[in-house]
């Protein structure tokens, strides 16, 4: 894994899209400076200690932000109620975005989820 994995996923999606996602890429790695970032189920994913923590994908009409986990969005259920969202999957748009807060949030709950339960 290697973040010239995440560059190349990034080159291959719209201008619009590879902006906000090279701005949460950072965010992420600010929040978890630890982190090595590579490619996980085809996907941006970013991992600790060799626990996934955070992964990003593009699509068409939205982005997503994944947990790699199917509890910490049911955690953060009042925080992410302007979202839609699946049990693991967190969908923003380049009109709603996320915020920097939130994705400290998201982080945390899943390292702490991580450092009590395991992977």
């Amino acid at each position: 894994m290697s973040s010239s994995d995440i560059d190349s996923y990034l080159e291959n999606i719209p201008l619009e899209q590879r902006t906000v996602l090279r701005e949460l890429r950072r965010t992420i790695l600010r929040y978890a400076p630890d982190a090595q970032e590579g490619i996980s189920y085809r996907i941006p994913a970013f991992r600790v200690d060799g626990a996934v923590v955070a992964g990003f994908a593009s699509f068409k009409h939205h982005m997503s932000y994944l947990p790699f986990s199917g509890s910490v969005l049911a955690e953060l259920s009042d925080e992410i109620s302007c979202y839609a969202h699946t049990k693991s999957s967190l969908h923003f748009t380049l009109d709603n975005p996320l915020a920097d807060a939130l994705i400290e949030r998201l982080l945390s709950v899943r390292r702490t989820e991580i450092r009590v339960r395991g992977r």
